[in-house]
């Protein structure tokens, strides 16, 4: 297996240049290219109704994507919706309790993120709110299985919400898929995209990389293998595990 050609499926980042991307293109001599492989939208507020889940009914918000943010407030505006100071953020990041100042001002006194990216880090920090109605949003599919399994084991209190909805992207007719030794998958729906924009694509040599339990999941499930899995106590980030497969399998271009 040589890797010299990466397709990454997510937009580039704002600075390229300051991006882990950067380091790893010139460390290895290798070629990253960036393409959204499925499209976001927020749901209405008149869909989000039909659920019969009440937003200020809950005591805390869990956020797994800075994309889950920006739908869960673009529909709390919608439906002219203010967040009391006494809700609580649980994130399973600091970037992404970050990001939420954004939309809320900043005080860790509500704002809580898992102590590292591993799945045993944001269970501690659910059990440390255990006692908080809490509210989940998401898309379409839902919230990660194995999440919900440890709320319902630890009888913790929650409601799951969509906010928003994917749909593919047009790949077929804007990246060529055969250039590409390795690509990387950041959810179930990148998967989805790929099947519906290339029904018979065949893996093959390809070496697929995948953040989080629901990517690898998917990869399986459509009869592929994970070459690359993040984050894990070894690699926490995804650039981190790519950097360790790109030292043996990186094919360097002259």
């Amino acid at each position: 297996m040589k890797i010299k050609n990466i397709l990454i499926s997510q937009n580039a980042p704002a600075d390229f240049e300051k991006s882990p991307y950067a380091d790893l293109k010139k460390k290895y001599s290798i070629n990253i290219d960036f393409y959204k492989f499925f499209k976001i939208e927020s749901v209405s507020a008149i869909e989000f109704r039909k659920s019969k889940v009440n937003i200020l009914d809950h005591e805390a918000v869990i956020f797994s994507s800075k994309a889950t943010i920006d739908h869960f407030f673009n529909l709390c505006t919608s439906m002219r919706i203010t967040m009391p100071e006494s809700m609580k953020y649980l994130c399973m990041t600091e970037a992404i309790a970050f990001y939420l100042q954004k939309y809320i001002q900043y005080r860790k006194r509500k704002i809580f993120a898992a102590k590292d990216s591993t799945t045993d880090s944001f269970n501690e920090l659910l059990l440390k709110n255990k006692d908080l109605n809490m509210l989940i949003p998401c898309g379409q599919d839902g919230v990660n299985p194995q999440m919900l399994e440890f709320l319902d084991e630890k009888g913790i209190r929650y409601d799951a919400a969509q906010v928003f909805e994917t749909s593919p992207a047009d790949l077929k007719n804007n990246i060529d898929i055969n250039k590409y030794d390795m690509i990387i998958i950041f959810s179930p729906n990148g998967v989805k995209s790929i099947q519906a924009n290339f029904p018979d694509f065949q893996q093959g040599e390809v070496a697929f990389g995948a953040l989080g339990t629901t990517s690898v999941n998917a990869i399986e499930a459509a009869g592929w293998k994970a070459h690359v899995v993040a984050p894990t106590k070894e690699y926490p980030s995804i650039t981190d595990a790519i950097d360790a497969f790109l030292k043996e399998y990186a094919v360097r271009r002259r």
